[in-house]
């Protein structure tokens, strides 16, 4: 089975953001940058096929060359294979039309990608790859089992969980669930000495044109002064509810 898995490169949640050029720039600057959990989570499970079923795994980013330290971990993860098309997107949509391509010349079993990255957090990228390649796609996946092509699998839906049969090849929008956060693997010095060895392959994107640009950032309004009322005075609470929040 061979398992390809999408990587975004994002920051880390307890980054300080700060925006440049008239804030239509994001600032890299002092920003610490991780494989992104959703993506993370679909990993770790593709690594578990691969120690369980001796599944290939292959991991795939669209960025530049600074992204490449992500791609590394992963590689120190357990991947035997990194891919990176070589362009700065501006939008999901260009990331899935590059990923679709590169499917379309080199097939595989297995597609994982985050449901969404942590970002933009646009959640249309998995979906997207199963437009563009005509791929069957289970997204909001929390379990996955696969015996030769048949899958089982289940996804979280309002109000509860569904079951699905299907079989491969197949796309999936990974999340927690898939598997926990105790389950994450962290690279230990053998992965990381081996990760140099392995194959990191630079694509040129070819002549795909992006069809969104960036007119500027801005961050969220600073959170307002915070009431604190003991458990005691639910009157007081009643009225400030009713007087100041306007609540009721």
């Amino acid at each position: 089975m061979k398992i390809l898995v999408c990587i975004s490169h994002v920051p880390d949640t307890t980054s300080k953001i700060n925006f440049s050029e008239n804030n239509t720039v994001f600032d890299k600057t002092g920003v610490q940058f991780v494989i992104n959990p959703n993506d993370e989570f679909g990993l770790t499970r593709a690594i578990w096929f691969k120690e369980k079923n001796n599944a290939i795994v292959h991991v795939i980013n669209v960025g530049l060359s600074d992204t490449e330290s992500t791609l590394r971990k992963a590689l120190a993860i357990g991947a035997d294979k990194a891919i990176r098309i070589n362009h700065n997107p501006k939008d999901g949509h260009s990331v899935a039309k590059y990923i679709s391509n590169y499917i379309s010349n080199n097939s595989y079993d297995l597609i994982i990608a985050g449901r969404e990255s942590i970002d933009y957090n646009g959640g249309m990228v998995p979906g997207m790859i199963s437009a563009f390649t005509e791929i069957n796609f289970i997204d909001k996946c929390i379990d996955l089992n696969i015996s030769e092509n048949s899958v089982l699998a289940s996804r979280e839906i309002d109000g509860g969980v569904e079951k699905i049969s299907t079989s491969l090849p197949l796309i999936i929008g990974s999340q927690k669930g898939l598997v926990e956060e105790n389950d994450l693997k962290i690279p230990n010095m053998r992965g990381i000495m081996m990760a140099r060895k392995k194959e990191l392959l630079v694509l040129d994107p070819g002549q795909y044109t992006d069809t969104l640009e960036t007119d500027s950032f801005e961050k969220p309004e600073p959170k307002g002064e915070v009431t604190l009322v003991s458990p005691n005075e639910v009157e007081k609470l009643i009225e400030l509810l009713n007087n100041e929040a306007k609540a009721i």
